[in-house]
């Protein structure tokens, strides 16, 4: 029963660890956060397809990566809570292969525009209208889509045959795997 403790705690901080790694690494090129944003960490939230580990890593990095590169307050918040959806909503969606990646896609459409709009203050006006959220969904959900469904599909298949050694062999972890 201990292992088990340990090998979550581990996975947990090694996941949250490669994201504030990778978020840093794209801040470089300003992908990170804003109005376009590519942030390539965000692929690690098909994790908990394969380890529950990874919803608390997933969140955590977030919160960790958004601190370091000097993300403001709300964005720590509600860029952290919604990283936490998107992980919680690829673990519940871990039996359908592809649908797992759409969670973090769509938790992030809804919860970032207004977090850029509001929080950081970017306004998109065209014909007298402000058109910001939906401009920052568009902007967002097409930076998550090459993130999560793209380059987080090509992770899932990578890690698909080694599973077992990456994960260890933890038959809860493991969809399709019934307990011993």
């Amino acid at each position: 029963m201990r292992n088990k403790k340990v090998l979550f705690m581990v996975q947990a901080a090694m996941i949250a660890a490669i994201y504030v790694v990778m978020t840093c690494l794209i801040q470089a090129f300003n992908l990170a956060s804003g109005a376009i944003q590519v942030r390539i960490s965000e692929a690690l939230t098909v994790l908990p397809y394969f380890t529950p580990a990874a919803v608390p890593g997933l969140s955590v990095g977030c919160l960790i990566a958004n601190l370091v590169t000097g993300a403001p307050v709300y964005d720590v918040v509600f860029g952290s809570f919604a990283t936490l959806v998107g992980a919680v909503g690829t673990y519940l969606l871990r039996k359908h292969k592809f649908l797992c990646t759409l969670a973090p896609v769509v938790a992030n459409m809804l919860i970032i525009p207004p977090v850029l709009r509001y929080g950081y203050g970017l306004v998109m006006e065209f014909g007298g209208r402000d058109w910001s959220i939906p401009f920052y969904m568009l902007t967002v959900g097409i930076g998550e889509v090459i993130c999560c469904c793209v380059l987080g599909v090509i992770l899932r298949k990578a890690l698909e045959p080694l599973r077992h050694v990456v994960f260890g062999d933890v038959p809860e972890c493991v969809p399709g795997r019934e307990k011993a």
